[in-house]
């Protein structure tokens, strides 16, 4: 079975640092868009980083602060979070990223367990 382990969440203060990992446990990310998203307290999750064949993808809020690369060798998708934000405090999810029809990015309907990050004023 198919398996993303998110892992790199935790507590930080704000203008911290983190760096999130992303293990695939099943089939390899290599040939796949993987994309990080971000579910708030009482919120939708939303898109966060994406990294395709063709580049890398932020939404605005995070232009300039975060880095997302992957190791295809260790099928391990990382989000390098610098300047954080008390408005950065979720959840945060891997996935297979996909341009929906609206052009909004979207991860498939399997979740993983996702990583908490915590930011503090």
């Amino acid at each position: 079975q198919e398996q993303v382990i998110e892992s790199g969440g935790g507590l930080v203060q704000a203008g911290g640092s983190l760096t999130l990992s992303c293990f695939g446990s099943g089939r390899p990310f290599g040939s796949f868009p993987m994309g990080w998203f971000r579910q708030a307290p009482g919120k939708e999750r939303t898109f966060v980083a994406a990294i395709t064949q063709s580049g890398t993808y932020y939404t605005d809020s995070v232009k300039g602060r975060f880095t997302i690369s992957r190791d295809n060798a260790k099928n391990t998708v990382y989000l390098q979070m610098n300047s954080l934000k008390p408005e950065d405090t979720a959840v945060y999810y891997c996935n297979v990223a996909v341009v929906d029809r609206s052009g909004s990015w979207r991860g498939l309907p399997d979740w993983g367990q996702g990583t908490q990050v915590t930011v503090s004023a």
